[in-house]
């Protein structure tokens, strides 16, 4: 079972627990949320992506897919139903110049946005955003995930 420590970490050192804490994640989240996912490489964002999506579409009855990490591509789009999500991956992205070419801040509320190494957008102020931030601890044999939102009612849910 999941739980949040002291500090509010959730322990995902386990893909099981990765997983299960994606689907629950999956059944809370909206069009209109932009997800921010920090974290050293390795530490487990686009595997927390990949359950995350496959949820969605499982849940939407729709075949599941392959989700892999942008890195090259720097964006990934899924349709689920009537749902649009564009998985972004700014590790390659120097400037800001650079990401207004991308149209991340394009329609917004219409689609959900999750942005792996979002520091270059962090000063962007956006509504509904939420914060992944996956941290290694002990010598890289144990993950925990910070969640950080404006909506108490959201991280209720994971406490």
């Amino acid at each position: 079972m999941l739980t949040a420590t002291k500090g509010g970490k959730i322990n995902i050192s386990e893909e099981k627990d990765t997983k299960s804490l994606a689907e629950k994640f999956s059944k809370l989240i909206k069009q209109g949320d932009f997800i921010l996912l920090s974290g050293n490489i390795g530490v487990g964002k686009t595997t927390f992506i990949k359950y995350l999506i496959n949820s969605l579409q499982k849940a939407n009855k729709q075949k599941i897919t392959e989700v892999t990490s942008p890195t090259f591509t720097v964006i990934n789009e899924y349709q689920i139903k009537k749902i649009l999500i564009k998985h972004y991956d700014l590790y390659r992205i120097k400037n800001k110049k650079e990401l207004n070419n991308l149209g991340i801040k394009e329609d917004l509320k219409d689609q959900i946005t999750l942005v792996e190494w979002p520091e270059i957008v962090k000063k962007i102020k956006i509504k509904n955003s939420i914060k992944l931030i996956f941290e290694y601890k002990k010598n890289y044999t144990e993950r925990y995930l910070s969640i950080i939102s404006k909506n108490k009612t959201f991280l209720n849910e994971f406490k």
